[in-house]
């Protein structure tokens, strides 16, 4: 049986799935998916902690259902922007577990992460596979992916 790890990119899943659907992200259906090509060995979510108890909600059931929960505290800069950026932590915890699972699943659109996944690819052998709304998520990142899977109705609440 193939392991299989898991990453996902809380905020942005969030928010292409409201921008591009208006509706929530099904996590259920996604572990179901995902485990009927292997066993989930790892199961990793990382989000911005707001410290607002529908959020603690959320992280619950994330938590319920086998993920492991990563949280950056959420900076409001003085120019009214926000900082909460996971990039280089799903980094590190992706190159840490590339070397022991036969596949990588990431849950995110952002190109950031093509580099990441040509170099897990070419230097472990490890397959990649990504989940993303097609509108929203990066050509380089899909093309980058071993498989890339679209976000649609399946995955959807």
């Amino acid at each position: 049986m193939k392991k299989i790890a898991l990453f996902v990119d809380v905020q942005n899943i969030y928010y292409t799935c409201r921008q591009a659907y208006g509706r929530q992200f099904n996590y259920k259906a996604l572990l179901n998916k995902v485990s009927a090509g292997g066993e989930i060995v790892s199961a990793k979510a990382y989000a911005i902690d707001r410290d607002d108890d529908q959020q603690k909600k959320f992280q619950s059931a994330l938590r319920h259902m086998g993920f492991t929960i990563k949280l950056k505290p959420y900076i409001q800069r003085s120019d009214g922007s926000a900082k909460g950026d996971w990039d280089v932590g799903i980094t590190i915890d992706v190159l840490e577990a590339a070397d022991d699972v036969d596949i990588v699943v990431l849950l995110s659109g952002d190109g950031d992460f093509d580099l990441l996944l040509k170099k897990i690819r070419d230097n472990y052998k490890t397959r990649t596979e990504v989940y993303g709304v097609p509108a929203l998520t990066a050509n380089s990142l899909i093309n980058s992916a071993s498989l890339f899977h679209r976000i649609g109705e399946d995955l959807l609440l």
